[in-house]
């Protein structure tokens, strides 16, 4: 069982997202049989991380095209900040033995790096424009191109560089009025233009636009990806964010939206082959307070168009579904180990700063076996320096850090902070009295203190990122934790423009130069690191009945499938996660049309994929129909929907009560 989350299941299937844990704005391309992806990695250092896979589902981290960004004072955090800003919607390409990251950054030209081995190094350069959420497209005939842009998508030449913009080449590409978004990917399938975008009004989605020649015209579907959030609610959000973000705490937060609004589909994404020309989705998620996730998608292709989904249920991606059909790849994941005991002479690289760090004042080498930071002057943590972060991880972590104090000086703090929007953190601080413990919450303005005589403290964020709410705690032996401040509520916001992120820090409030704070160690525990919370129950008989009202279930009338009083069934599992329900009268089985009856020969008609939603409820999908079974509220069971709703009323979430 890993301990940490992994989207492959071990029996031929994964379950989304490819990776638990904030992945935006991902780009991913094929080079013969392998798979490379980049993402976002906004104001956080390193950045750039180029991952590989041979299966779509494993991926493992090659390394960083960047160490770090230090284009001005404030992206070290001297005199600003450039929270949210950085190295966004990077697109990844190779040509003729060279690979090729280009990055958009806020209010700077577009960044280039290049490496002839994905590992590194790799070279960084600054091109002569600045294009909003940029793709860069290698024709057949050598020629490159630019797409950037939202709605009026516009186009350009590049020159042999890639450097420059050819003089007079710029030109719309689609109209302002036009169906397409931002975030834009462009391919060349079978002799014809394609070009994927996200839409991020109202219902998100993916628009895609196609043309026999750059020149056009273009025709655009309004939708090759919609309305698939996998049943999760919209989670608090803080009221008149944007931006730029301007609101001042306290802020208003507004509760979760359970409405079936699509606030958080699947959006902004592409399209990969393999090798023997089986086609792939990959797009991301919003996720509330874990930020944006990526997915992956099985294409449906239909009239010419590579739908997301499977047959007769276009748009909407399996959360649970079969692998790629490549060669068999070993579990990995990109950053395996999420704790670290600092013994190592060099960073995890799972870890990245929070903005530029400077570079003397922190060590894993002064004090071998711990992480020293020294302090360094800030009003608050959210401005000091040498912060080191790593995503949360969902659906659930506990994040415990053992800190050694007695190296800081009057003045100093150090702690575990919950880095986002407000920010929280607990920690320990100097005083003229002696040690406390001090809880700090930038929503309310309140630090809570409490004194101590101990030196080492084990601090502890405890997060559920379903609920979206965290408990932050301390102890002194490092078995009994007190609670310290009460539930805070997590948010995504567009300030940080990323999840929450469990960060490391050490400051000094008195304006000068302190001491040094000492990690000993630090650890994510995962309660779920796998697709299923609750294993499959295979060759147990139970009873199917409604996740939220357990007295009605899956029924027999003569010999349809009705909800009712629920019936006696068995689970017979099959290959691929796959179940058969077994009533005594013979195995469920659903027409193409979707109904339900007792009866039927082994196949698709009758199997199952065995699949949860981000909750936990079990939701159950014909491979008949591609879609869901459900208990209509007139007592119908069909396996006709397309996914379960945010709101839960729609009779697809089921729970197996074992008898």
């Amino acid at each position: 069982m890993a301990t940490t989350w992994t989207a492959d299941n071990g029996n031929g299937t994964y379950t989304n997202p490819l990776f638990y844990e904030e992945f935006s704005d991902p780009d991913i391309i094929r080079v013969g049989n392998d798979f490379y992806m980049t993402g976002t990695t906004m104001h956080t250092m390193p950045g750039l991380p180029v991952l590989h896979s041979t299966d779509l589902v494993n991926w493992t981290l090659l390394g960083y095209a960047l160490d770090q960004l230090d284009l001005g004072p404030e992206f070290r955090l001297e005199g600003g900040e450039i929270y949210g800003q950085g190295i966004w919607a990077p697109c990844i390409r190779y040509r003729d033995g060279k690979f090729y990251i280009f990055s958009n950054v806020n209010k700077q030209k577009t960044q280039i790096f290049t490496a002839s081995d994905p590992r590194g190094p790799w070279q960084h350069s600054e091109a002569s424009y600045n294009y909003h959420d940029l793709t860069v497209f290698f024709d057949d005939d050598g020629r490159a191109y630019v797409v950037w842009g939202y709605r009026n998508l516009k186009i350009a030449e590049l020159d042999v560089t890639l450097h420059h913009v050819l003089p007079g080449t710029e030109r719309d590409l689609t109209p302002p009025d036009s169906l397409m978004g931002e975030g834009a990917h462009f391919y060349k399938v079978d002799g014809k233009y394609l070009i994927t975008s996200a839409w991020f009004v109202g219902r998100m989605r993916m628009p895609c636009a196609r043309a026999d020649s750059l020149d056009g015209p273009w025709e655009i579907n309004p939708a090759i990806s919609i309305d698939e959030d996998f049943g999760l609610v919209e989670g608090y959000k803080i009221k008149g964010a944007g931006i730029p973000f301007t609101p001042e705490p306290p802020f208003e937060i507004v509760p979760p939206n359970p409405g079936n609004n699509g606030r958080l589909n699947l959006h902004q994404g592409g399209i990969v082959d393999t090798p023997d020309g089986q086609w792939w989705g990959w797009s991301m998620m919003d996720y509330n307070a874990l930020g944006r996730l990526t997915c992956l998608s099985p294409i449906t292709w239909q009239d010419g168009w590579p739908y997301f989904g499977l047959p007769g249920n276009l748009g909407r991606t399996p959360r649970t579904w079969v692998k790629p059909a490549v060669p068999e790849a070993a579990i990995a994941v990109p950053w395996p180990e999420r704790s670290d005991d600092f013994d190592a002479t060099e960073l995890n690289p799972l870890w990245q700063w929070n903005h530029v760090p400077v570079a003397d004042k922190w060590s894993l080498t002064e004090r071998p076996g711990c992480l020293r930071l020294h302090t360094l002057p800030a009003e608050d943590f959210w401005h000091a320096r040498n912060s080191l972060t790593q995503r949360a991880m969902g659906p659930r972590s506990i994040a415990t850090a053992r800190l050694d104090a007695s190296g800081l000086a009057l003045g100093d703090v150090a702690g575990l902070a919950l880095l986002g929007m407000p920010w929280r953190w607990v920690g320990i601080a100097r005083t003229a009295k002696g040690f406390e413990i001090r809880h700090f919450d930038f929503q309310t303005g309140e630090t809570l203190t409490e004194a101590t005589d101990a030196t080492t403290v084990w601090l502890r964020a405890d997060c559920d990122y379903l609920s979206e709410e965290a408990q932050l705690l301390y102890s002194t032996d490092g078995a009994q934790f007190a609670p310290i401040g009460p539930r805070h509520i997590m948010t995504f916001q567009l300030k940080t423009f990323q999840g929450i992120r469990y960060a490391l820090f050490a400051y000094n409030g008195a304006g000068q130069p302190g001491g040094h704070a000492d990690f000993d160690s630090f650890t994510l525990d995962e309660p779920h690191p796998r697709g299923l919370m609750q294993p499959i129950p295979a060759g147990a008989s139970g009873t199917l009945v409604l996740a939220r009202d357990t007295g009605v279930g899956l029924a027999v009338d003569v010999g349809t499938v009705v909800g009712g009083p629920p019936m006696t069934l068995t689970v017979e599992e099959v290959a691929l996660g796959r179940v058969i329900l077994r009533h005594a009268d013979g195995p469920l089985s659903v027409t193409a049309g979707g109904v339900v009856s007792v009866g039927g020969l082994p196949g698709s008609a009758t199997e199952f994929q065995w699949v949860e939603t981000p909750t936990g409820e079990l939701i159950l999908m014909s491979l008949a129909t591609h879609r869901y079974l459900r208990i209509h509220d007139d007592g119908m069971v069909r396996a006709d929907s397309p996914g379960p709703r945010p709101d839960g009323l729609d009779g697809v979430r089921f729970r197996f009560i074992v008898s």
